[in-house]
C-alpha cells in the first residue's frame, strides 16, 4: 500500500489534533456555562429566601400572611419565574400564601423541610427545569412556618440551547478552517525541503560540488542541511583523492611495465649473446621487484585504511620495537657510517608488526637521505595522557611548501631520485594510516639544511607491566675507517 505524503499526514494529523481541541473546548464551556447558571439560581433563590424570612420575622403572623401579604407580594410580584408557597410546618397543613401560576403542590411533599435551606431540581408537567428551595422560618409569634420559593428556569434552558445551536452551526466552518490553515502551515513548514530534492537530484559522482543553502532555515533543517554539506564534502574529498589516486597509480606502474616491455622488443629485435640476455633478465627482475613491492604497499593500505579493520591491540613499548628496526638496519646506517641512537621509552596499546612497520619506513628515509658520518637519532617522549616516538636526522632538509604534503600516496619531493633509489612513494601513506589505526597522527617538520624530523603521536598512554625492566639507552655505532 502506497503511503501518502508527508504535509497530507501531518495536515491530516494536525486538523484531527485542532477538531479534538475545538470539541474538548466546546464541552469545558458547555459544562462550564451550565454550572455557573446553577450557581447563579441557587444564588438568586438564597437572597429571596433571606428577604422573605427578614419579612416573616418583622411582625408576620399567619392571619398577617393570608389577609395581608404586601410585603411579600413585592418580593415576588414582577418576576415572573418565581413561584412562592407558604404553608403550616407540616405538609398537611393549609397553604397560608400561594404566588405565581405555578402550581407547587406536588412538591410539598418531596421536599424537606429544615432551618437550613434545601434545594430540589425538578420538571413541570411541560418538561420545563425548575429549581425550588424550601426552608422552617419562625414568626413574630415564635410559631414555624414551611416558605418553599420555586425559580422556573426556561431562560437557562432557552440559553443552552441557544449555545448548542451556534456550537453545531459554527464547529463544521471551524474545522474546515482549522483543516486549510493546518495544510497551509505545513505547506509552509515543508517548502525548504523541496530544496532538499533539487540538490539531491542534481548530485552524481562526477558533480558532487552541490551545497544546500542554510540561510533562513529552521534550527532543525539547518543542522541537517550542514550534515548533509558536510557529508557531500566527505564524498568529494573521497572521489578526488580517488580518482588522484588512479592516475597516481597509473602513473607509477606505467613506468615500470614501460620499461620492461621496452627492454623486451629491443632484446627480441636480434639474436643476442646469453650474457646480455642474463642483463637484461637481472633489469626486468629489478622492475618486477618494485612492482611487486608497490602492490604489496597497496594491499597493506587498503587493508589499513578500511573503515571496518579490527586489530587485537597489546600493551607495546615503542623503546622495544624501536630497537628492533634499529637492529634490522644496522648493516644499512653501517655502509655510510651513521650512529644510530635512542632514548626514552614509552608504553602504549597497539599492534606489535603495525608499529614496528611506521617505525621502519621512518628509520629507512633517514637513513637514505642522512650524510655519511652523521647520527639518526629515535627518542620516546611521554607528553600530558600520550606518547611520542620521533626519528630525527640531518641533510639537505625539506621545504615548507612539501611538508603538508608528504603523507599522501605517490607524493615525492624528488620524484626522479626517489625512483633511482628504489622508492614506491608509498612509505609515509602507510605511516598515516598506521596511525590512524591507533587513532594517533604522523607529524613533521624540517629546514632546509638543517634537522628533519618525523614524529608518531599516541594519543593514549598506558603504564607499563610491572613484570618489565626499565629501558636503557641504546646506541649503535657505525664502524669507521
Amino acid at each position: 500500500m502506497r503511503s501518502g505524503s508527508l504535509s497530507m499526514r501531518l495536515g491530516l494529523t494536525v486538523s484531527l489534533m485542532g477538531a479534538g481541541l475545538v470539541l474538548l473546548l466546546a464541552t469545558l464551556a458547555y459544562l462550564a456555562l451550565t454550572h455557573e447558571l446553577e450557581n447563579l439560581a441557587r444564588k438568586g433563590l438564597e437572597n429571596k429566601m433571606e428577604q422573605i424570612q427578614h419579612s416573616l420575622a418583622q411582625g408576620l403572623d399567619p392571619q398577617d400572611i393570608r389577609a395581608s401579604p404586601h410585603s411579600l407580594l413585592d418580593l415576588v410580584m414582577g418576576h415572573d419565574n418565581f413561584y412562592l408557597t407558604i404553608t403550616g410546618p407540616s405538609p398537611a397543613n393549609s397553604v397560608l400564601l400561594s404566588v405565581g401560576a405555578k402550581s407547587q403542590k406536588p412538591l410539598l411533599l418531596d421536599a424537606a423541610a429544615g432551618q437550613t435551606l434545601g434545594f430540589v431540581n425538578w420538571t413541570d408537567a411541560s418538561g420545563n427545569q425548575i429549581l425550588s428551595a424550601s426552608s422552617l422560618m419562625r414568626l413574630r409569634t415564635g410559631e414555624n412556618v414551611r416558605v418553599l420559593l420555586s425559580l422556573d428556569r426556561s431562560d437557562d434552558q432557552a440559553l443552552l440551547s441557544a449555545y448548542l445551536r451556534s456550537t453545531v452551526i459554527a464547529l463544521p466552518l471551524l474545522l474546515m478552517l482549522i483543516g486549510i490553515g493546518a495544510w497551509w502551515l505545513v505547506q509552509r513548514g515543508l517548502a525548504p525541503l523541496q530544496q532538499f530534492s533539487h540538490v539531491a537530484a542534481r548530485v552524481t559522482t562526477q558533480d558532487l560540488t552541490h551545497r544546500l543553502a542554510v540561510d533562513n532555515l529552521p534550527k532543525e533543517l539547518s543542522e541537517l542541511a550542514q550534515g548533509i554539506n558536510f557529508m557531500l564534502h566527505r564524498l568529494d574529498a573521497g572521489v578526488q583523492q580517488l580518482s588522484q589516486f588512479s592516475d597516481d597509480l597509473a602513473h607509477e606502474l606505467r613506468a615500470p611495465i614501460t620499461n620492461l616491455m621496452g627492454k623486451a622488443q629491443v632484446t627480441l629485435s636480434r639474436a643476442r649473446a646469453p650474457e646480455e640476455y642474463k642483463s637484461v633478465l637481472e633489469s626486468s627482475t629489478e622492475e618486477l621487484d618494485r612492482l611487486a613491492r608497490i602492490v604489496s604497499d597497496m594491499l597493506f593500505l587498503a587493508q589499513v585504511s578500511h573503515p571496518a579493520v579490527r586489530v587485537s591491540f597489546q600493551t607495546v613499548s615503542l623503546a622495544d620495537e624501536a630497537r628492533r628496526v634499529m637492529e634490522l638496519f644496522a648493516l644499512s646506517a653501517e655502509d655510510k657510517q651513521l650512529n644510530l641512537s635512542l632514548s626514552g621509552d614509552g608504553w602504549v596499546r597497539g599492534d606489535r608488526l603495525m608499529i614496528q612497520r611506521a617505525i621502519s619506513n621512518l628509520l629507512s628515509n633517514a637513513i637514505r637521505h642522512s650524510p655519511r658520518d652523521s647520527c639518526v637519532s629515535l627518542l620516546v617522549e611521554n607528553h600530558a595522557g600520550g606518547v611520542s616516538l620521533s626519528v630525527s636526522n640531518p641533510g639537505a632538509g625539506i621545504e615548507a611548501r612539501h611538508l603538508p604534503h608528504l603523507f599522501e600516496r605517490f607524493y615525492r619531493v624528488d620524484s626522479s631520485r626517489a625512483r633511482t633509489e628504489g622508492g614506491t612513494g608509498l612509505g609515509l601513506a602507510i605511516v598515516r594510516s598506521i596511525m590512524n589505526v591507533h587513532e594517533g597522527q604522523a607529524e613533521a617538520s624540517s629546514l632546509p639544511g638543517g634537522i628533519t624530523l618525523f614524529r608518531l603521536v599516541f594519543a593514549l598512554r598506558v603504564d607499563a607491566p610491572t613484570d618489565t625492566v626499565p629501558a636503557t639507552p641504546a646506541r649503535s655505532a657505525a664502524s669507521t675507517k
